[in-house]
């Protein structure tokens, strides 16, 4: 009986392939796009140790958490590694500020509780940002035809689509800005194919913009009833000093008639 491999472990893999690393590549650019003016303290990553998603964000510390300790040469990359499963997050609620979740959704059961937890650690106004494969892309339809070999390392049961997750993030109180759809090439094995077909990413954008074999998407978490304001001793001492030039203007006028 041969041991199975776990879904973060065969998405590792698939990532040393070739439409693995066009993936990849393509990932890490968004990502730094999208977390390069992220600010705050705590900044977490949830899954896939060997790939620093945080590396463009300046945040001072950068954590990572998944469901087993990473290997010395992966944990050196982090200030913190914790072993937790996505759906029970060892933090404090409302202490992170950034949360990454790079294809959370397909190496869990249970992405409603993922997100749920999402929402409970982050502080208000906190940040999250998720990618995963869309089933609605020509990678995703050639995983889900039968008598083919697997394209994608993970079932298409495992896929959440974009227009899902954001309604599971509106109904969670997260502002949602608008997603990123990548890696529009045909499924190619090859690095020559992949090249070939690269022109497909400039048409796929223009023609098909939701067809994308992967998507990045960031959401802001907000607070109902939650309003920022400066602090009181300004806003008295703005008052007193409309209410004198008032006084003044008054008793000026009174003189001259």
């Amino acid at each position: 009986m041969t041991e199975e491999t776990s879904p973060i472990v065969e998405l590792a893999e698939w990532f040393q392939t070739p439409p693995g690393q066009h993936v990849l590549a393509w990932e890490r650019a968004q990502f730094d796009a999208i977390l390069v003016d992220v600010f705050g303290y705590y900044a977490w990553q949830v899954g896939l140790a060997e790939i620093n998603f945080l590396q463009a964000n300046r945040m001072p510390f950068k954590g990572w958490v998944g469901s087993q300790m990473p290997t010395p040469d992966e944990a050196a990359r982090w200030r913190r590694c914790v072993v937790a499963q996505p759906d029970a997050l060892p933090f404090e609620s409302q202490s992170v500020d950034l949360l990454v979740l790079p294809h959370a959704f397909e190496c869990t059961n249970s992405p409603h509780e993922v997100l749920r937890e999402a929402e409970r650690v982050l502080m208000p106004e906190g940040r999250l940002v998720i990618s995963g494969f869309n089933p609605w892309s020509l990678w995703g339809a050639r995983n889900r035809m039968p008598g083919m070999e697997p394209w994608l390392p993970h079932p298409p049961s495992a896929q959440v689509s974009l227009p899902r997750l954001k309604d599971w993030l509106k109904l969670l109180s997260f502002e949602v800005g608008p997603g990123r759809f990548g890696c529009y090439t045909p499924a190619c094995r090859t690095e020559k194919w992949l090249q070939r077909w690269h022109f497909m990413e400039t048409y796929g954008k223009r023609w098909w913009a939701l067809g994308g074999a992967v998507y990045v998407v960031s959401a802001v978490k907000h607070v109902a009833g939650m309003r920022l304001v400066g602090p009181a001793w300004k806003t008295k001492k703005r008052r007193r000093t409309r209410a004198a030039s008032v006084v003044v203007n008054r008793q000026a006028g009174s003189g001259k008639t």
